[in-house]
């Protein structure tokens, strides 16, 4: 439990650092951010996935897809606080000659693919994941989606897909906030049953409380033994915003970042958090 206390004030110091990204910026998806924070959290900090911030092009790497690529803040946010590239890229997110625009890039050290046209990323890890199997490769492919790209047809063709070749190497991660762009979810076009869905592509699949480290944790232990010959589906539920109150769950908040008072009442917002927040984050070393 101490690593998991070091853990949500390290999610909080994040989400901070991705709000004065984009205030700096005038731009930038903080909410679609805010809700995906804890996973990635566990990710490069939990020792579950494999990378080396020193050796970015490693080849036993594990592979990570951020497939919704308007979240670009927050994968900027860990990749470089875990050591890819310099602090002060941070301050050019979205400027002139800056070295990030809002939808993610590739060839910023640490990133795999460029994403932001949704509905490729699934479909790019599920080929990475096939070439690891034929090339007896060990790392694993995780890619992250929002559930709102789950509206494309791509994404759907790739679950038969790679239900179908058995990728057990592959692992996708569904942002289930319930939000798209302008509107719920299940007011655009249902989702549910989501996870009846995966199942019937004939991938194994994970309900969990997408801010829960425990959840996380549990839903992502054994991944290098697991028996099934089945991809694994993990449906993350988030609050999209999470963290500032006057943002969650709020639709129009899509792709805005604030300024003004309401940004300094969102900074607040996140003062109050981290205060809270058990203190000290680089005592523990968390390399993966």
């Amino acid at each position: 439990m101490n690593t998991f206390s070091h853990l949500e004030h390290k999610a909080q110091l994040l989400r901070r650092t991705v709000l004065r990204m984009c205030i700096g910026a005038g731009t930038g998806h903080v909410t679609s951010s805010f809700s995906c924070v804890e996973l990635l959290v566990a990710l490069y900090y939990g020792g579950i996935l494999r990378h080396d911030p020193k050796n970015p092009g490693w080849e036993n790497r594990d592979r990570f897809i951020l497939s919704k690529g308007q979240a670009s803040p927050i994968l900027y946010a860990v990749l470089c606080d875990r050591g890819f590239f310099p602090k002060t890229w941070l301050k050019t997110f979205c400027k002139k000659n800056g070295r990030f625009g809002v939808h993610l890039q590739h060839d910023v050290p640490g990133v795999e693919v460029t994403t932001g046209s949704l509905g490729y990323g699934l479909g790019i890890g599920a080929g990475m994941a096939l070439a690891a199997r034929l090339n007896r490769q060990p790392f694993l492919i995780f890619v992250l989606l929002g559930d709102g790209e789950c509206h494309e047809g791509s994404v759907w063709e790739t679950a038969m897909f790679a239900g179908h070749q058995e990728l057990n190497n592959l692992v996708a991660i569904v942002d289930r906030n319930w939000l798209c762009a302008t509107d719920f979810t299940e007011n655009c076009v249902r989702l549910n049953p989501l996870e009846r869905k995966w199942r019937a592509f004939g991938w194994d699949v994970r309900s969990i409380d997408g801010h829960s480290f425990p959840h996380i944790f549990k839903a992502l232990s054994g991944l290098r033994l697991r028996e099934r010959n089945q991809p694994l589906a993990i449906i993350a539920n988030t609050v999209k915003g999470k963290g500032i109150d006057f943002m969650e769950n709020q639709p129009l908040w899509h792709g805005i970042a604030p300024q003004g008072k309401e940004a300094r009442e969102a900074l607040a917002c996140l003062k109050k958090i981290i205060r809270t927040e058990k203190k000290g984050e680089n005592d523990i070393n968390y390399n993966a």
